[in-house]
């Protein structure tokens, strides 16, 4: 169908069907940001250093000692060791003999400066093979600290936050397949199920690989229900009420269920309660499966007018307007015709009955002006054999109906990268997806080490949502899509480069842990605000045939970016700036692929693959041949030949 938007503009552009849409749609995004955060509060690592058992006969000066200090640089506090203490043979010999250790490391050197004994630095060290004691002032027991994820085992820490985006990853993977295929409602609901039995599973892990496999499938069903929300909204919508649902009222709610798991991880400490919690909102949401309605674009892209006619039925009554009797009739009769097309093809050895039939059905004109060639009439007499002579040029000309009836049945990753329309505005998508998930993530991850109270922090993380989508609205409203991005995407960059500054340049961090916490804050507003145009974008861009597959598979380059900032802020271990600064590049790059995208503002949304919008192509006009007055006529006159000139460009595309 054509213009899907203009045929149902009879529902108007405000109406209790669209209030009711937006709203109901709002609250199934809420269990998806609620759960979004335990990859940082199941995953929490507590202060610890190594156990000293209470039977190890050691006097009270030694147990105080028996963890060696770090010493920090750059004004830093010292800090015991996390992963190692001295000898413990070694320590019980001594304490057995009344030798006392140099306490001067630990304690102000002022006043243990001139105290007699061992030297620690002296002592050898070893691994923590009593096991670990962890801090217990911000949480009562992580993840972490059940499966001792630390020291020797701390690769598996970022593990698990991988394979929680792993399973998003492969949840936009099949979740976009699906429900272009199945529909969109179904697939939404299903993946709620995933998010809260799984939830609920997770409470019962006995080892770190159960507890893997089970976050695997909650990561599966998070993301999946906020792509296919945004998909089912977009083609519900239409007009102002579209942009205000995805630019503004999804992710508001989306943002309040992130500032509502800060609060719940503050109360319920244990992470095996908390998990328990996570599906409750989940929970909540299936008595809503009466109340959303299917996508009725979706609907007719599949051929199934009756179902869409009965939904916009039920719209037309809630919204109190007249429901027109023929709404579907020519996207019914074009799909008869198309039906009708394939059993031609079937018949080439009949030369005189297609004719007739072409005849008679025939204000096609690509065929009328093949015909007035006239050797027929002087060949009168060989009727019986030279019909078939001018009948089969006309025959190779059918095969271009069955193309264009095939053209709505490419869906999947294939209609992706079908040509290079598709291919040029899906590699871009997909890059831009990535880098503003690994700022995104990176900024997230580095909370955690920032000082104070981490869930104040991580409230105030999520509280800057509320602007964030504000602003993104607005921009989505009255700004072009492109140059809104593009601003607040370098204002996201520009934060990126000045945290590292707070965080490894300054001598004492900790008293700018105000200037830090402004500039994650507002680093998180540049890249989620840009992130909240670039969805409404890719969904403006894509049709209706793809527009899932094309979210979805965006979604999924996304969590490849989530899933490896874990180990990309490792990469502080080679240089300390190495992350940042591969962080805000990428934001930079983004910036300057973005520029290649087509504008969508003001623009109706394309139903099939030959209404998308062109790439940009850039022209040099300096290294191209071009008319001068004048001189440059003699240049030209050689060039030309078969090919004209006006079509040698010089472009930069994809």
């Amino acid at each position: 169908m054509r213009d899907y938007e203009g045929s149902i503009a009879f529902l108007g552009i405000w109406g209790w069907y669209q209030v009711k849409v937006i709203f109901f749609l709002c609250i199934l995004s809420f269990p998806a940001g609620y759960n979004i955060l335990s990859v940082i509060f199941l995953l929490a690592i507590p202060p610890h250093q190594c156990y000293i058992p209470a039977h190890s006969n050691l006097s009270q000066d030694w147990i105080q000692a028996s963890i060696p200090i770090q010493v920090r640089t750059r004004g830093r506090p010292d800090q015991r060791s996390s992963c190692s203490r001295y000898e413990m043979h070694m320590m019980q010999n001594l304490s057995a003999l009344g030798i006392k250790p140099n306490l001067a490391q630990i304690h102000n050197d002022s006043e243990f400066g001139a105290s007699t004994g061992v030297m620690l630095s002296n002592l050898k060290q070893e691994e923590c093979k009593d096991g670990w004691i962890y801090g217990t002032e911000h949480y009562e027991s992580t993840v972490v600290t059940e499966f001792n994820l630390v020291c020797g085992n701390k690769w598996k820490q970022p593990m698990s936050s991988f394979i929680y985006f792993l399973g998003s990853l492969c949840g936009c993977f099949l979740s976009g397949q699906i429900s272009d295929r199945f529909g969109r409602k179904l697939v939404l609901f299903s993946s709620i199920f995933i998010l809260s039995v799984f939830s609920i599973a997770l409470s019962f892990a006995q080892s770190w690989a159960v507890f893997n496999v089970l976050f695997f499938m909650v990561g599966m069903g998070q993301l999946s229900i906020y792509i296919i929300l945004l998909v089912l909204g977009s083609e519900l919508l239409v007009g102002v009420p579209r942009v205000l649902f995805s630019s503004l009222a999804l992710r508001f709610f989306y943002a309040a269920g992130m500032m509502a798991f800060p609060g719940t991880a503050y109360v319920v400490r244990n992470w095996r309660h908390l998990s328990v919690l996570m599906a409750l909102p989940g929970l909540a949401c299936f008595p809503l499966w009466w109340l959303v309605p299917e996508s009725p674009r979706w609907l007719v892209s599949k051929g199934c007018f009756k179902e869409a006619e009965l939904l916009l039925r039920f719209a037309a009554l809630e919204n109190r307007v007249e429901f027109p009797s023929d709404l579907f009739r020519s996207a019914k009769s074009q799909q008869s015709e198309q039906s009708q097309q394939p059993e031609q093809p079937e018949q080439p050895e009949q030369p005189a009955q297609p004719e007739q039939s072409q005849q008679s059905e025939q204000p096609q004109q690509p065929e009328q002006p093949l015909q007035p060639e006239q050797p027929q009439q002087s060949e009168q007499p060989h009727q019986s054999e030279q019909p078939q002579q001018p009948e089969q040029p006309l025959q190779p000309e059918q095969p271009a109906q069955p193309e264009q009836s095939q053209q709505p049945e490419v869906s999947g990753y294939m209609g992706l990268l079908r040509n290079t329309t598709t291919r040029s505005i899906t590699l871009i998508v997909w890059f831009l997806w990535f880098s503003l998930n690994v700022s995104y993530f990176g900024l997230s991850f580095n909370m955690t080490t920032l000082y104070g109270n981490p869930f104040l922090n991580y409230a105030l993380l999520s509280l800057m949502d509320i602007p964030t989508h504000l602003v993104s609205w607005f921009c989505a409203k009255y700004f072009p899509r492109r140059v809104s991005f593009i601003v607040l995407s370098l204002l996201g960059a520009l934060a990126l480069f000045l945290i590292q500054i707070t965080l490894h340049i300054l001598l004492l961090p900790s008293e700018y842990h105000n200037i830090t916490l402004t500039l994650v804050l507002l680093g998180k507003f540049g890249v989620l605000a840009s992130e909240g145009i670039l969805h409404l974008l890719t969904g403006e861009l894509s049709p209706t045939v793809i527009r899932n597959t094309m979210l979805s598979s965006a979604a999924l380059f996304s969590r490849v970016g989530s899933s490896i900032t874990p180990y990309l802020l490792q990469l502080a271990e080679f240089y300390e700036f190495l992350p940042w600064l591969t962080v805000g590049s990428l934001s930079v790059i983004g910036v300057l692929v973005s520029l290649f995208l087509p504008e969508s503002f003001g623009k109706p949304l394309p139903d099939t693959i030959d209404q998308m919008q062109v790439i940009k192509k850039f022209k040099f006009k300096g290294l191209c041949c071009q008319k001068d007055d004048g001189n440059s006529a003699e240049v030209q006159e050689p060039a030309v030949s078969e090919t004209s000139l006006s079509e040698i460009k010089c472009s930069t595309a994809f």
